[in-house]
């Protein structure tokens, strides 16, 4: 597996939402129809902190041996961000009304990449043919 690319599109991933969640947190509430509050907005700004340390630590780990017990915390956090993010979705995705067809695609790729770190998890890293 291309470790490299997969950390820089999970990076880009998580920078849109965590750029997206820190800039635009009162056009985000406002389109997901919750109320508007102070404490709303600065959880929201908290969520995009913590996006954006992900979007870090994958962009800065991307040159590294990753895989089997290498770099295996940057793994695990992913797998566990992923995979737990991915089953809230699929358990909430029934009851949401207000743009399904955008949470249905965010539900895919969180569980593409659950997949992907999973594989990491479980396989040693291939030696590089130069």
């Amino acid at each position: 597996m291309n470790t490299k690319l997969l950390m820089t599109i999970s990076a880009v991933f998580t920078g849109i939402i965590g750029f997206s969640l820190t800039f635009l947190p009162q056009e985000i509430i406002g389109s997901l129809q919750i109320t508007k509050t102070p404490i709303t907005q600065l959880a929201f700004q908290f969520l995009g902190a913590l996006y954006l340390g992900f979007t870090l630590l994958n962009w800065m780990a991307k040159g590294s041996i990753i895989g089997g017990i290498y770099n295996k915390p940057i793994i695990i956090g992913n797998l566990l961000h992923f995979g737990m993010t991915g089953i809230a979705l699929i358990k909430a995705i029934s009851s949401i009304s207000i743009h399904k067809n955008v949470f249905i695609i965010l539900t895919v790729l969180y569980l593409l990449f659950t997949v992907s770190f999973g594989y990491l998890f479980l396989n040693n890293p291939s030696k590089v043919k130069s």
